[in-house]
């Protein structure tokens, strides 16, 4: 009887749990209006190229994979990634999200500071359009 329960609870908690993972990769994210579009090369942590040009991680930076999970840096080393990020006032990555296939065919989205300043954001859309 005992072994029943328990059982039935390891199933109802296994049940759960994929759920809620399938219901996390189905999430439509909101990128915020200062995220810019490019590519990182992570390297030995908090070393990153960001374009090409080396930077940093800042402290506390957050990483979430294409199912919105943050991830370690220590865990992309060596990986070139299609990403949408955020920089600090130091000019290091606060944000960075990996992007999934669809985010990544929305186009345009800016890769300087000066195409997100003068393009036009619909945030409820999550798309930019150029004037």
């Amino acid at each position: 009887m005992m072994l029943r329960a328990v059982l039935a609870f390891i199933l109802a908690a296994t049940a759960f749990v994929t759920a809620d993972i399938s219901v996390a990769q189905q999430v439509q994210r909101q990128f915020p209006k200062t995220a810019l579009r490019g590519s990182i090369v992570v390297g030995d942590p908090p070393t990153v190229a960001l374009n090409g040009r080396e930077t940093r991680f800042a402290p506390g930076a957050r990483i979430r994979n294409p199912s919105n999970m943050i991830v370690l840096s220590g865990g992309l080393v060596g990986a070139k990634l299609l990403v949408h990020y955020t920089l600090d006032s130091m000019g290091q990555l606060g944000d960075v999200w990996i992007l999934t296939p669809e985010e990544a065919a929305k186009r345009p989205w800016p890769a300087t500071q000066e195409q997100a300043e003068t393009w036009l954001f619909d945030a409820s859309t999550q798309t930019w359009s150029r004037p």
